[in-house]
């Protein structure tokens, strides 16, 4: 399944930025209980490539489990190792995103302008990530959807929450990654639900 038939089941992507080994699947599987369907755990994590192969092993079958933060293609065969099928970056990246197409992973590279946003379609992301989306805002991203290929599927990230969901989605976004606002290291999994419970309605309403 593709990345835009992954964002058609649920378009938040739950980045779960120093999440636990121990503590991921609990997190994940009250994600996966209110309609999350993917998962990203950020380099920059404790253990990640551990928690991503835990998360791989139980959800994969269901859910989307990727890596975020990703630097290099060292990293990508590590992450695909663990049973990853996602690779995000803060950056634009055509290494990375070249290493993780090898790898028959989908790629979703960071991008801030027109020029990086077209450089990494032409190495073959799969979705791009304008980020920091706090420092852009739902104008800028009707502006480049405009200039960019038909279909592109952009994702806002950074300082995203439920009440600024409505703006981003007028402006085309295809789906948002959601860090604090899904999760923030120390939440229990019942915190994690109803944050994602909250979003999941705001998309809704």
């Amino acid at each position: 399944m593709g990345l835009k038939e992954w964002l058609a089941r649920c378009p938040l992507v739950a980045i779960l930025r120093g999440v636990t080994p121990d503590e991921a699947e609990d997190i994940c599987a009250a994600l996966e209980q209110e309609g999350i369907a993917i998962v990203e755990v950020p380099l920059n994590s404790p253990n990640p490539i551990e928690s991503i192969g835990r998360l791989a092993d139980r959800f994969g079958a269901r859910m989307l489990i990727g890596a975020g933060t990703v630097m290099s293609p060292t990293q990508v065969e590590a992450i695909a190792t663990a049973g990853g099928r996602l690779i995000v970056t803060p950056h634009a990246a055509e290494a990375v995103v070249r290493a993780a197409k090898g790898h028959d992973m989908l790629a979703c590279p960071g991008f801030f302008t027109p020029t990086e946003a077209f450089a990494m379609l032409a190495a073959g992301a799969d979705a791009i990530k304008l980020f920091p989306a706090e420092a852009a805002s739902p104008a800028v991203l009707r502006a480049v959807r405009a200039v960019l290929p038909a279909g592109t599927a952009v994702l806002p990230v950074g300082g995203i929450d439920a009440d600024g969901l409505a703006a981003w989605r007028a402006a085309g976004a295809a789906g948002f990654g959601i860090g604090s606002s899904i999760y923030k290291p120390g939440d229990s999994a019942a915190v994690v639900a109803d944050k994602a419970r909250r979003l999941v309605a705001a998309l809704a309403g």
